[in-house]
């Protein structure tokens, strides 16, 4: 069983939902993104999604963009964001990681090796956000052949046809898009993603997890109250850009944020 299917396993059997953190490696500089990591599980994440730098991130907001702007201007890498996740699993080999990108960068390392580097190193699931099934064939085979979760999107305007067809592509979990618009967007609708997942589990049997418009512990516990997985980051993203030149000081807030979700997610079934 992969990391990831056995945290949501046991959460299953805990009725508890998975609390997924999301910060862009080497944001605000390298040396920081580590041991944010471990104070992240320390609060209480399940699995961690680690955003991968990129100049034109377009499914992500203005606060996420930033947090990739700031992590380039340290020419931060595809391969060292690999290098930080063999570096974190050199204490922790339990939580699950999961890679947040786009497809510029695997095209240029090439599947087969980013899927071996990515592999060697524990990493547990890759989610490209420009990559669709259909043209992803090649993608998907190069991860499950050394043991990495593709990981899709599922948006509002997805229709069941469209389900079938990215769950048939997807394993570990699907992520549902519970807004129309980027990161850090507002209007979130509980009732409308209820409505939503119920339609998405009508074809899989993948937990789902649900992003975008998480800002606080009271939203993380009502999402968690009927989703499989709850994932924060522009709310995490931001508490870094507000502490410029003190990633202590950020990472306790973070932590603190995280520690409170978890609490209220915990309460919430």
């Amino acid at each position: 069983m992969s990391r990831i299917a056995g945290v949501f396993a046991a959460l299953r059997d805990q009725s508890r939902a998975a609390l997924i953190p999301f910060v862009t490696a080497g944001d605000p500089e390298p040396s920081a993104t580590l041991p944010l990591m471990h104070a992240m599980v320390e609060a209480g994440a399940d699995i961690i999604e680690l955003g991968v730098p990129f100049s034109d991130p377009m499914a992500d907001g203005p606060v996420i963009q930033r947090a990739s702007e700031r992590a380039l201007e340290h020419h931060v890498s595809l391969r060292d964001v690999i290098d930080i996740v063999r570096r974190f699993r050199a204490t922790n080999n339990d939580t699950p990681v999961v890679l947040m990108g786009y497809l510029n960068p695997l095209e240029i390392m090439g599947y087969e090796a980013f899927a071996e580097a990515a592999a060697a190193a524990g990493v547990d699931g890759v989610l490209t956000v420009d990559i669709p099934p259909e043209e992803g064939e090649r993608f998907v085979a190069a991860m499950k052949s050394h043991g990495i979760d593709p990981i899709f999107l599922l948006a509002p305007t997805s229709n069941r046809v469209r389900i079938e067809r990215i769950t048939a592509a997807a394993s570990g979990f699907v992520y549902y898009v519970s807004l129309k618009g980027v990161t850090g967007a507002a209007n979130l609708s509980l009732d409308s993603v209820r409505e939503k997942l119920a339609q998405i589990r009508a074809c899989t049997d993948l937990p789902v997890g649900v992003g975008f418009g998480i800002k606080d512990a009271q939203t993380a516990a009502a999402m968690a109250s009927f989703a499989d997985a709850v994932v924060v980051g522009s709310a995490l993203v931001s508490r870094i850009e507000a502490n410029p030149g003190d990633p202590a000081r950020a990472t306790a807030e973070i932590r603190g944020l995280l520690a409170g979700m978890r609490a209220a997610m915990d309460g919430a079934r």
